[in-house]
């Protein structure tokens, strides 16, 4: 499978898919914010990191799924609970990119500059991620 950008499916998305996004992004946050006022900022902060339009995401991909499938002829819900699926294991893998990086900028921001440990964070963040990604291609292969 090759990675590409496909820049011609912007076209694709409808202007209520981006408010629903804006909104529940939106509601997260506000979320987040008000369970760090009651319980403080560490507990906030872990309600922070949700990927806050992720489930609106998966939601409209599983949507577009559907219509292209329409389009070719072969409607299949199955079809497009696969790919809302394969989009949420993407989201579990830059998850796991976060943590490296975060792990890393905890590690070192009290012992190094902050310029050299973000820089080491951010290629901790590269490195975990493009070696999941390559595990996981392996594993899907079967």
């Amino acid at each position: 499978m090759r990675i590409v950008a496909d820049f011609h499916a912007i076209h694709d998305v409808r202007w209520r898919e981006l408010v629903l996004r804006f909104l529940f992004g939106g509601f997260v946050t506000v979320a987040a914010g008000l369970i760090a006022e009651k319980f403080g900022p560490k507990i906030g902060g872990l309600f922070l990191a949700f990927p806050a339009i992720l489930p609106a995401s998966i939601t409209l991909v599983q949507k577009h799924a559907m219509r292209q499938q329409r389009k070719h002829g072969s409607p299949s819900k199955k079809r497009a609970r696969k790919a809302a699926a394969l989009d949420s294991f993407g989201a579990a893998l830059g998850g796991v990119g976060l943590l490296t990086f975060a792990l890393t900028a905890w590690q070192l921001l009290p012992h190094t500059p902050a310029w050299l440990a973000l820089l080491a964070a951010s290629v901790g963040w590269a490195a975990s991620a493009f070696l999941f990604w390559k595990g996981c291609r392996r594993w899907f292969r079967g």
